[in-house]
């Protein structure tokens, strides 16, 4: 028996409505589930079905209008210094092992040998953390650089490389370097300003140097 496309559009529409569940970023869900809820209004529609088109079209509004709030509302961030022996920071590290391995990070880290660390606070919620040690006088090589599941929409990041850029700069640090093969966290750092170079040792290194950003800024009047 042959089915119609229109099925397989049903088909499809569910399957993406499926998938946005599936998501732990808001973000991603709304996205996702908004694409999935006007095929399946479509759907509905071409089949005749009026509720089922007026049902979705109704949830692809309520997606539109959730995700307008979120790209306008403005979010506060601050940076919360971590403390010798943190124990919220080893229960937080024991929590996300497995994220924080998949990422190419040492779960296991001894933060206190980081130079650099904190938290990162997105509306008094700790969004991620973030570990980095001093490769020479004026780089920083990022030991950990993880943001929770919820938050990964890429603002976390850049608060971290842009908005505290004068942060890093009175401590003398002006250029960043991070290692790592995972894909996504590859699209991360390219995302945040990081390009690809080749190390010294022939292994792949992503560079951000903050003097470069901070001098356009100058020129744009920012």
């Amino acid at each position: 028996m042959t089915i119609h496309w229109l099925e397989w559009l049903g088909y499809l529409a569910s399957l993406i409505v499926l998938i946005s569940l599936l998501m732990s970023s808001i973000i991603k869900l709304r996205w996702i589930n908004l694409i999935g809820s006007s095929v399946f209004s479509l759907y509905g529609f071409l089949i005749g079905a009026l509720p089922v088109g007026l049902m979705n079209m109704g949830i692809a509004l309520i997606n539109i209008y959730y995700l307008i709030r979120i790209y306008q509302s403005k979010e506060y961030f601050k940076l919360l210094p971590l403390e010798d022996n943190s124990e919220y920071l080893s229960q937080f590290l024991k929590f996300y092992k497995k994220e924080i391995t998949a990422f190419g990070f040492t779960p296991d880290l001894d933060s206190k040998e980081s130079d650099i660390r904190f938290f990162i606070l997105r509306n008094m919620v700790p969004a991620g953390v973030y570990l980095a040690s001093k490769q020479d006088k004026h780089t920083l090589k990022v030991d950990l650089d993880f943001v929770t599941p919820e938050y990964r929409d890429f603002k976390t990041g850049k608060y971290i490389y842009e908005d505290c850029i004068d942060y890093f700069l009175h401590k003398g640090y002006s250029k960043f370097i991070s290692y790592t093969t995972n894909k996504e966290h590859i699209n991360y750092l390219k995302t945040i300003g990081f390009t690809e170079k080749k190390g010294n040792d022939s292994n792949t290194v992503f560079v951000k140097n903050l003097r470069e950003i901070n001098n356009t800024s100058k020129k744009e009047g920012i």
